[in-house]
């Protein structure tokens, strides 16, 4: 299987400068642009109506003093973030602005010049972007799909252990993954473990689609299997809430001192209304009953992307996603992934992520969290593209123009006079 590895131009002096995160950038510019959009990589979300439903007194809400909150989110907040992992409490959490922020901070905060980073691909290349620009060295090892591995995304633990090196400070993960919905096993997480414990690294475990499971059992954390781990989390996917723009990093308390000082000269502190929101959110009860609503939606809607994916067999391939909103088939088209999905939006106004941002070329990303009717009109109009492309739009209009000449000729023929 070709991985497909994003290169950039290093620059020759040594001031930090940000790659363009040419996922995002596609998204930002478009997502709102378009009459199908299948590059979200959530569930429908949720309304403060929703929220705030079982609430005795809605006023209390709208009385909140909109000031700064505290800046590391308030303590009944991170008490209840804390809750969601075993053994963790309120100094083990920093309260961020969305899982973006999260991830910012540290690697802004762990990285220098001459460090190295262990990074999973297929993965959310916000992290690679910032590994190049802090650090400035990434050795990659994969998720790759086997048929030893009963079909499933499996971790290439051999090539994990050559990644990791002296010079590794950070190993970083997406578990579950982000683009294919994968979930390494107990095994695999042991085998992480154990490259980072042999160098000393930390693990940065970005999370924050745990909870979206379509079985229903949450996903084990790394949080609490090794002291040097960092879990970043939010409320965007597996909550569906991401307007609220409410992150989270859990780790060592000192580590998460240090990172709250980088927070100081970013955005500061969450929106005061958001950590309202986000506190009602993550009450224990509520929190549950939110991620049932997310594996509801999850199971009745995959199984129309499921459906269609089989109608194109040769075409389309796909593991299915163990968790998430997304699903990553293959394609067999003669067309790079980028081409596509701007074909897709120039000329059906759909909107896909191309496997080449996600690090995987041949590859598509769909969200399947959304409006299933939506999600129907897309794939649609995907079909037309995908008839196009292997030439049955071609070849259906040849076969009905041929038997219209057909008839064509015999009504003439009976129409001559003899």
């Amino acid at each position: 299987m070709l991985f497909f590895v994003p290169q950039y131009t290093s620059h020759k002096d040594a001031a930090v400068r940000i790659e363009p995160f040419r996922m995002e950038r596609m998204q930002s510019r478009f997502e709102h642009y378009v009459e199908c959009n299948l590059s979200e990589s959530g569930v429908q979300p949720l309304s403060p109506r929703d929220l705030l439903d079982g609430e005795v007194d809605h006023s209390r809400f709208l009385d909140i003093r909109l000031g700064y909150p505290q800046s590391n989110g308030t303590e009944q907040l991170r008490d209840r973030i804390a809750a969601f992992y075993e053994g963790a409490a309120r100094e083990n959490v920093l309260v961020t602005t969305g899982g973006s922020e999260a991830n910012y901070a540290v690697c802004w905060a762990l990285l220098e010049r001459g460090d190295r980073v262990a990074y999973m691909i297929p993965n959310y290349l916000q992290t690679w972007g910032l590994s190049r620009a802090y650090a400035g060295r990434i050795d990659p090892f994969h998720l790759t799909r086997r048929a030893a591995d009963m079909g499933r995304w499996a971790l290439d633990v051999e090539g994990l252990h050559r990644a990791v090196n002296r010079k590794t400070r950070i190993i970083l993960v997406t578990n579950p993954n982000n683009p294919t919905g994968a979930v390494l096993t107990e095994e695999e997480m042991d085998e992480v473990v154990r490259a980072a414990r042999r160098v000393g690294a930390w693990i940065l475990a970005d999370e924050i689609y745990r909870g979206a499971e379509l079985s229903g059992g949450t996903t084990p954390s790394f949080w609490g299997r090794y002291k040097r781990v960092l879990i970043t989390s939010g409320l965007s996917k597996a909550f569906g809430l991401p307007g609220l723009r409410i992150g989270w990093i859990v780790g060592p308390p000192r580590m998460v001192e240090r990172i709250w000082s980088y927070r100081d000269y970013t955005t500061i502190a969450p929106s005061m209304l958001s950590d309202h929101l986000a506190c009602i959110a993550l009450e224990p009860t509520r929190r549950e009953a939110i991620l049932s609503r997310t594996r509801r939606i999850l199971n009745a809607n995959l199984p129309l992307l499921e459906s269609w994916i089989g109608r194109h067999a040769g075409v389309l391939s796909c593991t299915r996603p163990v968790a998430g909103a997304i699903a990553f088939p293959r394609y067999k088209l003669p067309i790079p992934s980028v081409t596509l999905s701007e074909k897709l939006r120039r000329e059906r106004s759909v909107l896909i992520v191309p496997g080449r941002q996600v690090g995987l070329e041949r590859h598509i990303r769909i969200g399947f969290g959304y409006d299933p009717d939506a999600l129907r009109r897309g794939l649609e109009r995907i079909d037309l593209a995908i008839e196009e492309l292997t030439g049955k739009a071609g070849q259906a209009r040849r076969r009905k123009q041929a038997t219209a000449s057909r008839h064509t000729g015999q009504t003439l023929s009976r129409a001559r006079p003899r």
